[in-house]
Parts: C-alpha cells; sequence; structure tokens
C-alpha cells in the first residue's frame, strides 16, 4: 500500500525511499531477520510531520524505530516496540525515519506505516486562489468563504475517515495473522497430543495382552 512513492535509493547500511508532498501516504513492507530500512521525507518549515507505524507479523511483533532530523539529531527512538505514533514541527529539510530488525536473526517483520503531512503551504494558496473571486455584494446568503470552509471541513473529515479506515485494516491484519499463527500452533499440538494418547493406548492393550498369555512351556 504505496500512495506517495517517488523512489528508492541505496546507501550502506539500509535503503531509502522518498515520499510525494502529499498530505497522507501509507507503506506495508517485510523487513527481513538482520536487516534495517529507511526512509526520508522532504518537510517545509513550521509544517508537521506525524508518523504511525505498526509490525503486523513476525515474531515477537517488534522492531526498533529511528525518527532523525535534517541535522543528525535524534528526535524519537523506539526500542522493540509493536507500534507507536509520533508527531514533530519540523524544519526545512529531509526527515529520516528507519526500522531495525537487526536484532532478530531468524524472524522477518511485516511493517505498516503511515505519513500525514501538515501545513505544507498547498491550502494557503488555494484559499487565495478562492478569495480573488469574493465580492462585496451579498446576492447569495452563503458567501465563498462559507463555501469554502465547509468544503475544508468535509475535506478534513473525509481524510480522517480514510485515516482511520487504514488503521483498522493494519489492526485487522495484525490480528488475523496472530489468530492464523494460534490456530497453526493448537493444530500442531494437539496432533502431538493425538499421537501420545494412540501410543499410550498401544502400550496399554499390549501390556494388558502379555498378562493372560500363558507362559507355561509343555515338559517333553
Amino acid at each position: 500500500l504505496l500512495l506517495g512513492c517517488l523512489g528508492l535509493l541505496a546507501s550502506p547500511p539500509a535503503a531509502a525511499a522518498e515520499f510525494s508532498p502529499s498530505l497522507d501516504s501509507d507503506f506495508t513492507f517485510t523487513l527481513p531477520a538482520g536487516r534495517r530500512e529507511c526512509f526520508y521525507q522532504p518537510m517545509r518549515k513550521e509544517a508537521s510531520l506525524e508518523l504511525e507505524y505498526q509490525v503486523l507479523d513476525g515474531a515477537g511483533l517488534d522492531v526498533d524505530f529511528h525518527l532523525l532530523s535534517p541535522k543528525g539529531e535524534t528526535l524519537v527512538f523506539d526500542e522493540r516496540k509493536s507500534d507507536g505514533v509520533h508527531t514533530v514541527e519540523t524544519e526545512d529539510g529531509d526527515y529520516m525515519f528507519c526500522f531495525d530488525n537487526t536484532f532478530s536473526t531468524i524472524s522477518e517483520k511485516v511493517i505498516f506505516f503511515e505519513l500525514i503531512l501538515d501545513n505544507m503551504g498547498d491550502d494557503g494558496q488555494d484559499q487565495e486562489d478562492w478569495k480573488k473571486y469574493v465580492t462585496g455584494t451579498d446576492l447569495l446568503d452563503m458567501k465563498l468563504e462559507d463555501i469554502l470552509e465547509s468544503i475544508n471541513s468535509v475535506k478534513a473529515r473525509l481524510s480522517k475517515s480514510v485515516q482511520i479506515q487504514t488503521l483498522l485494516r493494519a489492526f485487522e491484519a495484525r490480528d488475523r495473522n496472530i489468530q492464523e499463527s494460534n490456530f497453526d500452533r493448537v493444530n500442531f499440538w494437539s496432533m502431538v497430543n493425538l499421537g501420545v494418547m494412540v501410543v499410550v493406548s498401544a502400550v496399554q492393550v499390549y501390556m494388558l495382552k502379555s498378562l493372560f498369555e500363558d507362559k507355561r512351556k509343555s515338559r517333553t
């Protein structure tokens, strides 16, 4: 699920991907065992970057998360977390966030994350474009400013609804993976229990049969 990926850059420690300046982008990827994947997002000054991630599948459902500023300063560090939500006020530059699975030697992880960008500058320009059509007459009960406000309100609510639905899908995927894992585990131990019962039953039958066998030997 990738809404706004523009490109992928390779670096010695990890790979990096840049997202388009859309307001909402989400991505699901598989992080192999012993690997680290990094992504970067260009931001403007006085904007807002909200990032939410969840580990959908993999042993332990945990991962290390790092968020770095354009100056290379660590803003957020989550150690072996299954999910997290972080919001930062940004400055001009590229923000890097990394998912680290180097502590795991066997299990790969399926990770979902979503980016929400606010105050990126486009909405203000749209409002200025609307204002030039506003006149001083009151021919209509509702002015263009009121129409714009209503449209922005509907747009914000629709965006919030899409965000909630995306998160619910992520929760559903994680719960389904857990249930399937539990189902396989229950089936495995049920078969082991059944095998033990069959072996014990066979041993009991053999022992009971041996008690009633005539072991006397006829003399010649």
